[in-house]
């Protein structure tokens, strides 16, 4: 009997020893004269397991884990799983963890963007439609491009990478420009501390990025698209540039997409590394082929954008989840999430936590639920202090305040962000003040330079913050405010959000951990000496 093993090709489980273990099993196989089919997947998301070995039963995928080269001769002996389902075999492995989709990790999850990934073969065409895939596109094809943009609007979908503008709404404003030629630019230059889930959908479900782009294109008239991403990123680009050859041949890219009449071309460009081409303007000049330094807005993209022309310039969440709205309808991606925070968003849980990896949920749950009941609580076991939301830039919270709603609104009312859904942990050992530090040297490095309060602001910041630290007394005091005064320019001053957000941390880490600062005595004792 043939047997198939799923082993994933995702960067992490790459990195903890994948394709050893997967060269292994094949190679056995071929010793052994076993009927057994290795297939390369995208990770599940728990890479606290990875690599994650699934094996095809009766019943259901059977998942060991965390699977090491060495493992494999002894679960390849056992074949894993009794597929005859006679109660011995792999199941007594110190690795067998069951059925994979009963994991309570899986199972108190809302997947529709990710629902793929971990499951398909991210290079199989005829794979993916059997799980669903270009249903969204063949409907699409049986609508006006107005009727697409009505069921985007709809789903209440709003960017996942920073904003959150409605999504719907960007694109109606390209579809209403004069004809001509339009372009959809995925921007996958996914460089935020503590995010993957780009990279992951790219590795492990290419081809919802691609039909997304796809439904894109067609509801605002465009005929060439392109995904920058980042040149960290070589297993992603990878894949992906093959999941385009693989979308041409099938006939879902080129001159006329499944016989409609419809034009799309696609490619993939690569960044040099810069943090700055991941805001839109500057990832349209580099495009271009010009050094990546910001525009002044206006001209929006949606009218002004690549070349000149009309742009939509969306990340890969937010088109990778369009083929879901077009596929069950816009109420049933609406039926996710709360208030203005509709559908679903992967989190990415990093830093200082037990169990680090992607979870994708409707909006709603709190920020306590995912450090702990996802999480588990930090790696060390020591009790966890802060968690930063949003990347590099994100405001820092603290454990008291986890009680928080992760939707877009509710986290805005504490000062944070949501951003790419990365979430980024800290134990009790942490510094504040040398987060806050990181924060304005990361804007010293990474800044275009193009703007006074973002170029030379960050070189003060640093400075201040280290005579913050240093100082006592009323200096302490004089160079608290300093700082302040300084963030304060930064924010309302600087033209895009690499200036304006650097001070969130900043001011977050200064709001909830003065005593970081030696600020906290320094009140308490004018405190005192008032009489207050």
């Amino acid at each position: 009997m043939t047997y198939k093993i799923y082993v994933p090709l995702d960067t992490s489980a790459v990195s903890l020893g994948a394709d050893k273990v997967a060269a292994r099993m094949e190679h056995l196989a071929v010793n052994s004269g076993e009927a057994v089919s290795v297939i390369r997947t995208g990770s599940r998301g728990m890479f606290w397991l990875e690599p994650m070995v699934e094996v095809d039963t009766p019943q259901g995928r059977v998942a060991f884990g965390p699977v090491s080269e060495d493992d494999v001769d002894a679960l390849m002996a056992l074949r894993f799983f009794d597929i005859e389902g006679s109660g011995k075999g792999g199941q007594e492995h110190a690795l067998y963890l069951g059925l994979t989709e009963a994991l309570p990790w899986l199972k108190k999850q809302q997947r529709l963007t990710f629902s793929r990934v971990g499951i398909v073969d991210p290079l199989d065409v005829n794979d993916y439609k059997r799980h669903g895939g270009f249903e969204g596109l063949k409907n699409a094809l049986a609508m006006n491009a107005q009727e697409i943009l009505d069921a985007v609007k709809q789903s209440g979908l709003r960017g996942r990478g920073g904003a959150a503008f409605p999504t719907g709404i960007k694109w109606q404003t390209v579809a209403d420009q004069q004809e001509g030629q339009k372009y959809v630019i995925c921007n996958a230059d996914e460089g935020d501390s503590g995010t993957f889930a780009d990279r992951m959908l790219m590795e492990g479900d290419p081809l919802t990025l691609i039909e997304g782009m796809i439904i894109c294109a067609i509801s605002v008239g465009a005929t060439q698209g392109y995904v920058y991403t980042r040149s960290e990123y070589p297993k992603a680009c990878e894949i992906f540039i093959r999941a385009i050859e693989k979308a041409y041949e099938a006939g879902y890219l080129g001159e006329d997409i499944c016989g409609s009449g419809h034009h799309f071309d696609l490619e993939l460009r690569m960044g040099a590394g810069a943090y700055i081409c991941g805001e839109e303007t500057s990832l349209m000049e580099s495009l271009e082929g010009k050094r990546g330094i910001v525009r002044n807005k206006p001209p929006l993209p949606a009218i002004e954008g690549l070349f000149g022309r009309p742009t939509v310039i969306n990340n890969v969440i937010s088109l990778a989840s369009v083929p879901t709205i077009l596929a069950k309808g816009a109420s049933y991606y609406e039926n996710f999430g709360q208030g203005r925070s509709r559908g679903t968003m992967p989190l990415q849980l990093a830093g200082n936590i037990k169990r680090g990896g992607l979870v994708e949920l409707a909006f709603g749950v709190s920020l306590n639920e995912l450090m702990y009941d996802f999480g588990g609580g930090s790696k060390t076991g020591r009790p966890l202090k802060a968690a930063q939301l949003g990347g590099p830039l994100g405001a820092y919270l603290p454990a008291s305040q986890w009680d928080v709603d992760m939707d877009y609104e509710a986290l805005s009312s504490k000062g944070a962000m949501l951003g790419h859904g990365g979430i980024v942990a800290f134990d009790d050992q942490i510094d504040m003040s040398h987060m806050a530090r990181f924060a304005m040297e990361f804007c010293v490095l990474e800044s275009c330079g193009k703007c006074t309060p973002c170029r030379i602001g960050a070189v003060r910041g640093v400075e201040v913050i280290d005579q913050l630290v240093e100082a006592s007394g009323d200096e302490k005091l004089e160079r608290h405010e300093l700082l302040q005064d300084l963030c304060d320019t930064m924010e309302l001053g600087s033209m895009c959000a690499m200036g304006g957000m650097t001070p969130y941390p900043v001011k977050s880490a200064l709001l909830h951990f003065p005593e970081d600062f030696g600020l906290a005595a320094i009140h308490h004792t004018n405190a005192a000496g008032n009489g207050d």
